[in-house]
Formats: structure tokens, C-alpha cells, sequence
């Protein structure tokens, strides 16, 4: 449940960029800003249903196209064929935990010095994302194979 003021705040974000504000659209915002799980749309339809349970999974979608075409909302594709969503839309990289799955924001500046001098003849980066994987702090390090 989102306070007072931070459904004010929502709402001028939303209507800053020109949106009507439904109740579905509404909902699927605030919830995205309260978390930083990077959900699917099947989290986010479950979570908004909880409080709001008239949103079907094609009203979910339709909020989220429209939030992210307007730019308040990004897709982020870190696993093959799952599509993950983010309010965090300023540029930064991610951790994947290989072992519980844990998804945490990694600051942009932490591979700012990334040189694309070697990209093949013809190719221009204008943009790059990160996503490392490993183990979190919260799950045990992979035991080491002697060989």
C-alpha cells in the first residue's frame, strides 16, 4: 500500500508524461517502484491483484507498454525468454545469483572504463549493459573441484 504522498508522487510522474492515469496503470507503477526483484509479468499481475483484483494479465501488459513507451518503466532480459521489468530507469548493470536467483542493481560507474576499441570494423557502440554472474552474499560459494 502506497502512502499519500507517494501516490501524489506517482501521479504527477504519470501525468508528467502526458498518461491518463487508470487504476491498472496506477497499480502496476507503484508496485514497480516498491520493488527492486526486477518482476515478470506474472509476479506483478499477483501482486496488484492482491490489492486491486479486477487486472487481468493482458491489462498488466497494456500498462506496462504504455509505462515503458513513455519511459517510466524498462524490460530487462537477463535470463533466455524471460522478460523482467524495472521503474529503475537510468542506465545500470546487474548481478544475477546463479544459485537462489537474486537479481541486485549494480551502479553504472562500476564499468565505466569499458573500451570497445576491439568491436569488429563497422560496428559503433553507442550503449552498453552488464549482467554478472555469480553467487550472492546470502547463498554458500560453489565448492571447488580438485582435479
Amino acid at each position: 500500500m502506497v502512502s499519500r504522498n507517494q501516490a501524489t508522487a506517482i501521479r504527477e510522474q504519470m501525468k508528467g508524461k502526458g498518461l491518463r492515469i487508470t487504476p491498472q496503470r496506477f497499480a502496476v507503477y507503484a508496485n514497480l517502484l516498491s520493488r527492486y526483484d526486477h518482476p515478470t509479468v506474472e509476479q506483478i499481475l499477483s501482486d496488484v491483484n492482491r490489492e486491486l483484483p479486477i487486472s487481468s494479465k493482458a491489462s498488466v501488459y497494456s500498462a506496462l507498454t504504455v509505462l515503458r513507451e513513455v519511459g517510466l518503466v524498462r524490460e530487462v532480459l537477463l535470463d533466455e525468454g524471460i522478460t523482467r521489468y524495472d521503474a529503475r530507469v537510468a542506465p545500470h548493470h546487474h548481478f544475477v545469483c546463479q544459485t537462489c536467483g537474486a537479481i541486485v542493481d549494480l551502479d553504472w560507474e562500476l564499468f565505466r572504463n569499458v573500451e570497445f576499441d576491439e568491436l569488429p570494423e563497422g560496428l559503433q557502440a553507442q550503449t552498453y549493459e552488464m549482467t554478472v554472474k555469480g553467487t550472492c552474499d546470502r547463498c554458500p560459494p560453489p565448492a571447488k573441484i580438485d582435479g
